[in-house]
């Protein structure tokens, strides 16, 4: 899928107002697939969390989706810290977005809305996701210059 346009899609943020696609126009965004009952989901988030407070001034769009009800979504956000934004999608369109890489995953949309990267898994500390997480933090800083 690199190199291809990110699916269409049209979702609801926690507050219940839509989110489409197009909302990611011309904008630098990482895509976190997950859920609340998936230990590995919750387990990168942290780390995805610094991720996010390290380019957000840099322009750079954080996005987590799930299937958890945005009600689900924003209670379990409040309560484990989630910083950036969630939108819920039904499963059926999870699975179009997702590129077949589960639960935790990760996708780094270009400002030309192309996916630059996707990958399962994100740590800078686990040795089993580290080289992977460290190429997707350098694409990402690449696509800011």
């Amino acid at each position: 899928m690199t190199g291809k346009d990110l699916p269409d899609f049209k979702g609801l943020k926690t507050n219940r107002k839509a989110f489409f696609k197009s909302n990611l126009t011309n904008q630098i965004t990482v895509i976190n697939f997950w859920f609340e009952s998936c230990p590995p989901c919750i387990a990168e988030m942290p780390e995805l969390n610094n991720l996010a407070d390290k380019y957000a001034k840099k322009g750079v769009r954080f996005v987590g989706i799930t299937h958890d009800s945005p009600a689900l979504a924003k209670r379990f956000q409040k309560k484990n810290g989630y910083r950036y934004e969630i939108v819920s999608l039904s499963k059926a369109a999870i699975s179009k977005l997702n590129i077949n890489h589960g639960f935790p995953s990760n996708i780094l949309i270009g400002k030309n809305g192309k996916i630059l990267m996707a990958m399962a898994n994100f740590s800078l500390v686990d040795p089993e996701f580290k080289e992977k997480s460290i190429l997707f933090e350098q694409k990402l800083l690449n696509e800011i210059k």
